[in-house]
């Protein structure tokens, strides 16, 4: 992560959004554990597509850190460690794996978006990636967080056909 270019990238949002925002950067992260996981996963976001995401209450705890509270921002980093997006949470449910729910699955945006797809692929990113030692459990506590964006930089932001462009450009 530059650490430079997210106090930049939040003092232009606070520039250009809303300059109540406190001066010290929310924490900045990354979904996924590679650069092209990242990238995939956010691309995501500004589209509508993603607007949860999963991670394991055990590497909190194991790693010291603390957990998201609802209203908490974000900022997203791309898979170079660039920031690109500010996240807000708007809902958190720890609940067991085997007990993550449909919603909750669809509300991610990855493969079908189905909770059979959801559990087959993050039991295997857990089992691959998970930081904590006690590594991957049927019934280990899962934080379902649900969020919602509030600034995409331009490159991320979804594309447009060449028709709402002129449309946007005449003012219509």
């Amino acid at each position: 992560m530059n650490e430079a270019a997210v106090a930049a990238f939040w003092d232009d949002e606070r520039r250009q959004e809303d300059a109540t925002l406190p001066p010290q950067p929310p924490v900045a992260w990354a979904f996924g554990a590679t650069p092209e996981h990242a990238d995939e996963l956010l691309a995501l976001v500004p589209e509508g597509v993603k607007t949860g995401t999963a991670s394991t209450v055990w590497e909190y705890e194991d790693g010291g850190e603390t957990m998201p509270v609802v209203g908490e921002l974000s900022i997203i980093l791309d898979g170079s460690g660039e920031p690109q997006a500010v996240i807000r949470t708007t809902a958190l449910e720890v609940v067991p794996f085997d007990r993550v729910g449909p919603e909750h699955a669809h509300s991610e945006g990855e493969g079908d978006r189905t909770l059979a797809s959801w559990r087959e692929a993050h039991e295997r990113y857990w089992r691959a990636h998970s930081t904590s030692p006690r590594g991957f459990a049927q019934d280990m506590p899962v934080l379902c967080e649900r969020f919602e964006l509030l600034w995409p930089r331009p490159a991320w932001a979804p594309v447009r056909s060449g028709h709402e462009r002129a449309d946007a450009e005449e003012g219509v």
